[in-house]
């Protein structure tokens, strides 16, 4: 069988995300992670849910904006996909989101507003490390729905992200893995500070801000988090502070 462009492209992320340098910012990882499954499965949006300290469910990141607030919704409403796949770590099949049975009667509010915002699937595959499951990758589409072939392949980007989790930290307990989620959730809350700042100062739409705030640390070498902590309390790169 011929290798095609996507087999050389999901090689190329596979190694990427497991094979980051010691002291990676993990959060880019996990946000890495949502965009290779989008490019990939071909799906609307990919998000990260993972259990905090506490053992409760919170959301990570997310590839855009809709993925975001639903992940949000679902947080606020206490049901969704997103939610369960964290708590059980295990895969959830494509479910489809309509009016009538399944969708509807395991999460009803989830669902409607799913819909509003053109979502018509869910399905989630665990993100764990080798020994320690630790939340889910969960994957939401408008029209096309997954397949099989396309979940064993979100479980290997997963399963690639975890074992750089493992090995890079050189994790070895389930506590040391919730601390390093836990410094996650709080970089989380940083870079919509720093993507907040930009909107603002730049005039441009949020998923714009976050894209020219992960280029700019790219191309610098910098960790992500770094450089939004620096842009949260408005010390601004000039390379970044124009409108262009």
């Amino acid at each position: 069988m011929p290798v095609t462009p996507r087999d050389v492209l999901a090689a190329h992320n596979v190694l990427d995300l497991a094979s980051r340098t010691d002291g990676f910012d993990m959060l880019e990882l996990l946000h890495d992670l949502t965009t290779y499954t989008v490019d990939l499965l071909s799906v609307c949006s990919a998000g990260i849910t993972i259990l905090n300290e506490a053992g409760e469910v919170d959301y990570a990141t997310a590839s855009d904006e809709t993925c975001r607030r639903l992940e949000e919704d679902q947080l606020e409403l206490g049901e969704g996909p997103c939610l369960d796949a964290a708590r059980t770590g295990d895969a959830l099949a494509p479910v489809l989101l309509n009016a009538a049975y399944p969708s509807r009667r395991l999460w009803p509010r989830f669902t409607l507003r799913a819909l509003r915002v053109g979502i018509t699937s869910v399905a989630a595959v665990p993100l764990r490390t080798p020994q320690y499951p630790f939340g889910a990758l969960n994957l939401m589409s408008s029209g096309r729905v997954p397949t099989r072939q396309d979940l064993r392949l979100a479980q290997v980007l997963a399963d690639a992200a975890g074992t750089c989790l493992h090995h890079r930290q050189a994790l070895r307990t389930e506590d040391e893995i919730i601390n390093q989620l836990e410094t996650a959730l709080k970089s989380r809350t940083v870079i919509e500070q720093a993507k907040g700042v930009l909107c603002a100062r730049l005039g441009i739409g949020v998923e714009e801000a976050f894209t020219r705030l992960r280029d700019h640390a790219r191309s610098r070498r910098q960790k992500l988090t770094a450089l939004a902590s620096d842009i949260a309390q408005g010390a601004v790169p000039a390379e970044l502070d124009t409108k262009h």
